[in-house]
């Protein structure tokens, strides 16, 4: 750890910094980053290219009394370390240690939880009305990258705050990057433009002007092109946002501390809705992440020489397997297309995209529209999948139950990183989606128990002429061999993998494996337990689950759900419905409340979705059904 860093308690500790000191905390701020996430992973390239706004946005700003707001939380790493959170950065993403995105109840500088994109201006609008409202005079600042520009929240705020006139800052961070490289209207709004020819006469009257200073005009020539950059977001950029009521102030440099503070203090006395532009790097400080920025903006466990991970190659991830999956199935099927919201790499849709340009569609940070659109593909003949983390397919339900499910439009919806995802914490869980999936008409529900059922799940969902949801965790397979021919699954029909008298565990997707072993270990305890892959949540194999149940008289059913209203609860409704009387029915899942962030295998096991908690359950719900 640098000297200059070891000094910095809190935002005050900068305000006696000269320049200079400025740059060298920058660099010490950097490379303690790239250390602490090396060892313990975490969002890398996006926060390495925020560090110098930040500490500029903390010299000039008082926080905590003035607010900056964080969008995502991706880019907040540093303002963390200067928050009082230097000694405890070690824990970022740990059990018990600090939350990887900004948190409330963290420190008295986070105002505002955050995990999802394009939230930060409606948040600080909130903030500048509620400071308004008590009297207060401090300054809001809301920090978004352009990637989050992508989605239509922000906009939303935007035109909000600026018809209003609100007394609020926005900065954007503008690296031409969200995780993936940038897609749609705003993301090609200047290269558009500049075929324009309004702005071609600009651009030429502009070389020509050049090209007659005297001596260096044909040097200056040479270099026109970046000046034209420039001129084109002075001139273009600026209109878009004064249209919606902003004084617009850029593009600058995001890496020139001296220049940032002196662009934050006069905005700082100016009033009304302000829009300050920067250009950043992402990644900027570690070769690797500066030359491949989507690749290190999730990052494992590195070798900062190097940059070689340690991630074990061998098992295949789900996420691969959906990959291979659909690319197979839209060379058999012309009419299959494939849509993601901002995230072909992490949903896999890379190699799609590659072999099927045409039938691949990136619409940016804009999952309802991603719903709709899809809703609209499949009413005009084509076959959507659309490749989604779980955690986002909350953003959008409203689409799914209006655009999709009510006109039972056959959609594919492939969901990833269901259940619990580790790292990310409560904002990134995908915990709620049996249950909010669940409930909605028409909507056929399954998961798959390994990798190798998925790529039958997926290829029997095209078949199903319905709005079918495959959902499936994060990380690798089971290790299973896989078939090589794909077959259709009979729809609503489980799985009996192992028949019992004295107890019958119902389990789903993730845990039928954990479900088998804890069968296993309570064989030697004289118990015999039937065991059933359920496959589909809804429909329910509603036979052979009332047959489990009038066979064994105790039920457990398990799932990497939260408990209210999953996949247990569709078992208990069945079973109160049906004529069997006494039998015992207890639900294993996820307690009603937010799971923190850990490990994989520490939040299973805190939470007893393993063998071992499966077999404590069995004995609990045997002991009071005798």
């Amino acid at each position: 750890m640098g000297k200059i860093l070891e000094t910095i308690n809190e935002p005050a500790d900068l305000k006696n910094l000269n320049p200079s000191q400025l740059s060298q905390l920058a660099e010490e701020i950097r490379e303690f980053i790239i250390s602490t996430i090396s060892r313990t992973g975490g969002h890398l390239a996006s926060s390495l290219g925020a560090v110098d706004f930040t500490i500029a946005l903390h010299s000039v700003f008082d926080s905590p009394d003035d607010k900056v707001i964080w969008d995502v939380g991706h880019q907040s790493y540093a303002h963390k370390i200067l928050t009082g959170r230097r000694e405890s950065f070690q824990t970022i993403r740990q059990m018990g240690g600090i939350s990887g995105f900004p948190k409330r109840s963290e420190s008295p500088h986070d105002f505002f939880g955050t995990g999802h994109s394009s939230t930060s201006v409606s948040a600080a609008l909130g903030f500048a009305k509620a400071r308004d409202l008590n009297g207060e005079k401090h300054n809001v600042i809301a920090v978004i990258g352009d990637g989050a520009l992508t989605g239509g929240m922000a906009y939303e705020a935007l035109n909000n705050a600026g018809s209003q006139g609100v007394d609020l800052i926005v900065v954007l961070n503008d690296n031409e990057m969200s995780i993936s490289k940038n897609v749609g209207a705003m993301a090609s709004y200047l290269s558009k433009l500049r075929m324009e020819p309004h702005f071609q006469k600009i651009r030429t009257d502009f070389r020509s002007l050049v090209k007659r200073v005297p001596l260096i005009g044909e040097k200056l020539f040479q270099t026109a092109h970046l000046i034209e950059e420039h001129l084109t977001y002075l001139v273009i950029s600026g209109v878009l946002f004064e249209a919606l009521g902003f004084t617009y102030l850029g593009p600058f440099d995001g890496h020139n501390i001296k220049n940032l503070k002196s662009v934050f203090n006069e905005a700082k006395i100016m009033k009304g809705p302000r829009f300050i532009h920067l250009l950043t790097q992402k990644g900027r400080g570690y070769a690797p992440a500066e030359k491949d920025a989507t690749k290190w903006h999730g990052a494992v466990p590195f070798d900062i020489e190097t940059g070689n991970s340690n991630h074990d190659k061998g098992i295949p991830s789900y996420t691969e397997v959906f990959s291979n999956t659909i690319v197979e199935l839209a060379g058999k099927d012309e009419k299959i297309a494939a849509i993601t919201a901002a995230m072909p790499d992490g949903t896999g849709l890379v190699d799609f995209s590659n072999k099927y340009p045409k039938r691949f569609f990136d619409v940016g940070i804009a999952e309802g529209h991603a719903i709709t659109f899809a809703a609209a593909l499949a009413a005009a003949g084509i076959k959507p999948v659309v490749a989604i983390y779980s955690t986002f397919l909350q953003r959008a339900y409203d689409q799914l139950i209006h655009d999709v499910c009510l006109q039972n439009l056959p959609v594919v919806f492939a969901i990833d990183r269901a259940g619990v995802v580790g790292e990310d914490g409560p904002t990134h869980h995908g915990v709620f989606d049996l249950s909010y999936l669940r409930s909605i008409p028409n909507m056929v529900l399954m998961a798959p128990k390994d990798e190798n059922e998925l790529r039958h799940m997926l290829n029997s969902a095209f078949d199903y002429n319905a709005p079918v949801a495959v959902r499936y965790p994060r990380g690798k397979g089971v290790g299973v061999k896989m078939d090589k021919e794909l077959a259709v699954l009979p729809l609503g029909k489980a799985e009996l993998l192992k028949k019992g008298v004295d107890l019958a565990i119902i389990a789903i997707g993730s845990m039928v494996y954990p479900a088998l072993l804890a069968a296993e270990k309570l064989t030697f305890e004289g118990i015999e337990a039937a065991v059933v892959n359920a496959r589909f949540v809804k429909p329910l194999d509603e036979e052979l689950i009332l047959q489990v149940a009038r066979d064994c008289g105790a039920v457990l059913t398990v799932e990497e759900n939260v408990e209210a209203g999953g996949f247990g609860s569709a078992v208990m409704e069945l079973i109160n419905k049906s004529s069997i009387q006494k039998v015992k029915v207890k639900i294993k899942g996820l307690p009603d409340k937010f799971v923190e962030h850990g490990t994989l295998s520490q939040l299973k096991e805190k939470h007893a979705l393993n063998a071992d908690g499966i077999v404590e359950e069995a004995r609990s719900l045997l002991e009071f059904a005798k």
